[in-house]
C-alpha cells in the first residue's frame, strides 16, 4: 500500500509527463482524473488504465485530495488555488521511489541544462553505471523511478517551474549552473525565479555552483557543503581549467579542454558542472574524459547546419533567452543575426549593447521583434535591420533569404533568437529545423 492508495487525485495536464503521472498514480491505488484541454496522443496508456479525462479545467471537482500539476500551469491557475495540496511530477516521482531507488544527481540553471545533463549521463555510463538522463528532458521522471530493472543513478534536469512544486526531494548532489532573467512571465519576478531554482539545493547534499555567477553564490551561501567550478581564474579547491585541462578540486586532470563539444567557453562551464557532479558520485577521472569524448550533443545548440558561398549557417534555436543567445553571439564575428519570438518578460537591451559591434545585420521575427529593433536603434542605429512578418507565407525561409542577402564570405548567419518560439512554431526544435531546411535550400538556388 502506498500513500496514494484510495486518494482522489487530479492530474492537471496530459502531456508526456502528465500521462506518466496518471498511470503511476493509478498503479499506486489512487482514484485518478486527468483534467486537460488537450491530450498528448489519444493516449493508449490512459485508456488501458481506464483513467478518465475531462477537458473542463476551470475548477476542481469536489472531493479531490491532491493535485499533480504540469509545469505548464502557472501557480495562480484555478486548479492550483482551490485549497487542495499541489505537487508536481518531480515531487511525485520522489515519493514513488521503491526500496531499491536510484540515487538522484540533479541540476538546474537558466541555460546549459540539457547539455550538462547529457554530459553527466555519458560520464556515469562510462563509469559502468546503469544511468539515465531524465526530468525536463527525454524519458519522464516518474517512469524512470518505476522502471524495471531499476536504474543505479539518475541524471536529472529540472526547470524552475518543476522545482516550484517540490518540497521533499533529497538528492545526493545538486548543481545550479547559472541564473539569468527568464520565465519572468511565469514566476512574476527575477527573485521568485531564483528562489525556485534555489529549491534544488539541500543541506544534506553536495551542492555544486558556478563560482562565476554571483547569483549562484548568493543562493548557495547557507549550504554547508559547496563545490565550485569556474572558467575564470581558479582558486584552490575549485574545479576549473589548468594548462589546457579540466581539473577537479584536487588538481587532478580530467580531460583536455578541446575534448568539450560543442565548443565554446559556456560549454566548458557545462562540462565542469557535469564533472563536479560525477566526481562527487565517485566517477573516475578516466570515465569523466571518456564520457566527454563520447557525448553526442542534442540538436539546435550552436550547430553548424550549412555552409553556402563561404557563409556559415548556425542553428542555436535553443537560445530561448538573452543569456543563452549571448553565449553563441560572442562566439562568432561578423554575424548576421536572426532573432525574435516571445521574450517572456526579459530585457534585451544589455545583450544588444554588448554584441552590436559583432553584427553586420539583423533579421527580426516574432511577436516581440519590435523590442529588439528598438534596442538596436539605441545601440547600433546604423545597423541594417529587416523585419519578417508572422503573416509571411514561410517566415523562416524569408528570414534566411534576407540574412543571406546581407552576408559575405566568412560571415556567420546565426539563429540565436533570445526568445521562445511558441508564437510562430510548435517548439524551438521546429524553429531550428525550419532554419536548417531554409539554409540548406540556398545551396540549390
Amino acid at each position: 500500500m502506498s500513500e496514494f492508495t484510495g486518494r482522489r487525485v487530479v492530474v492537471a495536464g496530459a502531456g508526456v509527463a502528465g500521462v506518466a503521472c496518471a498511470v503511476a498514480l493509478a498503479a499506486a491505488g489512487a482514484e485518478v482524473l486527468v483534467l486537460a484541454e488537450r491530450v498528448n496522443d489519444p493516449d493508449e496508456r490512459l485508456a488501458k488504465a481506464e483513467i478518465p479525462v475531462s477537458a473542463d479545467t476551470s475548477a476542481l471537482p469536489p472531493g479531490v485530495d491532491l493535485v499533480v500539476t504540469s509545469p505548464g500551469l502557472r501557480p495562480n491557475h484555478p486548479l492550483l488555488t482551490a485549497g487542495v495540496p499541489v505537487i508536481g511530477e518531480v515531487e511525485l516521482a520522489w515519493r514513488l521511489r521503491g526500496a531499491n531507488a536510484a540515487d538522484w544527481l540533479v541540476l538546474t540553471g537558466t541555460n546549459g541544462k540539457t547539455t550538462t545533463v547529457g554530459m553527466l549521463e555519458s560520464m556515469l555510463i562510462a563509469a559502468g553505471h546503469h544511468a539515465l538522463a531524465t526530468g525536463n528532458v527525454g524519458f519522464p521522471l516518474v517512469d524512470a523511478v518505476t522502471a524495471e530493472p531499476a536504474y543505479d543513478v539518475l541524471a536529472i534536469e529540472l526547470s524552475s517551474a518543476q522545482l516550484h512544486f517540490t518540497s521533499s526531494v533529497r538528492p545526493v548532489a545538486a548543481a545550479i549552473l547559472n541564473i539569468a532573467p527568464d520565465h519572468l512571465d511565469w514566476h512574476g519576478s527575477l527573485a521568485a525565479y531564483a528562489a525556485a531554482k534555489a529549491r534544488i539545493l539541500h543541506p544534506d547534499a553536495i551542492n555544486v555552483i558556478n563560482a562565476d555567477d554571483p547569483q549562484c553564490r548568493v543562493l548557495a551561501a547557507a549550504m554547508p557543503r559547496v563545490v565550485e567550478f569556474t572558467v575564470g581564474e581558479r582558486l584552490p579547491g575549485q574545479y576549473g581549467i589548468s594548462d589546457g585541462w579540466l581539473v577537479d578540486s584536487l588538481d587532478i586532470r580530467l580531460a583536455p579542454v578541446d575534448t568539450v563539444h560543442p565548443a565554446g567557453l559556456h560549454n566548458v562551464a557545462n562540462a565542469l558542472g557535469a564533472a563536479a557532479l560525477a566526481r562527487t558520485y565517485g566517477v573516475s577521472p578516466e570515465a569523466v574524459r571518456t564520457g566527454l569524448e563520447s557525448f553526442v550533443p542534442a540538436a539546435h545548440r550552436n550547430q553548424l547546419v550549412a555552409t553556402v558561398a563561404g557563409v556559415s549557417y548556425v542553428d542555436d534555436s535553443k537560445a530561448t533567452n538573452p543569456h543563452a543567445a549571448s553565449a553563441s553571439l560572442t562566439s562568432y564575428d561578423p554575424i548576421v543575426w536572426i532573432a525574435g519570438g516571445q521574450l517572456k518578460g526579459a530585457d534585451i537591451d544589455e545583450l544588444v549593447r554588448d554584441v552590436a559591434p559583432r553584427l553586420r545585420a539583423a533579421v527580426l521575427m516574432g511577436v516581440d521583434r519590435q523590442q529588439i529593433a528598438d534596442a538596436i536603434a539605441r545601440h547600433a542605429p546604423d545597423l541594417p535591420v529587416l523585419q519578417v512578418s508572422s503573416d509571411d507565407h514561410d517566415p523562416m525561409v524569408r528570414a534566411v533569404q534576407l540574412a543571406s542577402d546581407h552576408a559575405r564570405a566568412g560571415d556567420t548567419v546565426l539563429l540565436a533568437p533570445a526568445a521562445a518560439s511558441w508564437d510562430m512554431f510548435a517548439n524551438y526544435g521546429a524553429r531550428g529545423d525550419a532554419f536548417a531546411a531554409a539554409a540548406r535550400a540556398l545551396e540549390h538556388q
